[in-house]
């Protein structure tokens, strides 16, 4: 069975696709605060549609919620 992932718009997500923060989030157990707006590229999809795996600039082996997320 293949998962679909979606971004909040409704708008599919494949793997390696590149995405936009719609809202700021800190990141736990760190002192970064990822802005609105940050592009993160070459996302991996992962066996939960509502999570994406991805490194952003200062953070490695992040997972982000897919209602935070819209496709660049």
């Amino acid at each position: 069975m293949t998962v679909i992932v979606r971004d909040s718009n409704g708008t599919q997500l494949g793997e390696g696709d590149s995405v936009t923060l719609i809202k700021d989030l800190k990141v736990k157990g760190t002192s970064v605060t990822l802005k609105r707006g940050t592009l993160v590229k070459n996302i991996r999809l992962t066996d939960d549609p509502a999570e994406v795996e991805c490194n952003a600039e200062k953070v490695k082996g992040l997972v982000l919620r897919t209602e935070f997320l819209k496709k660049a």
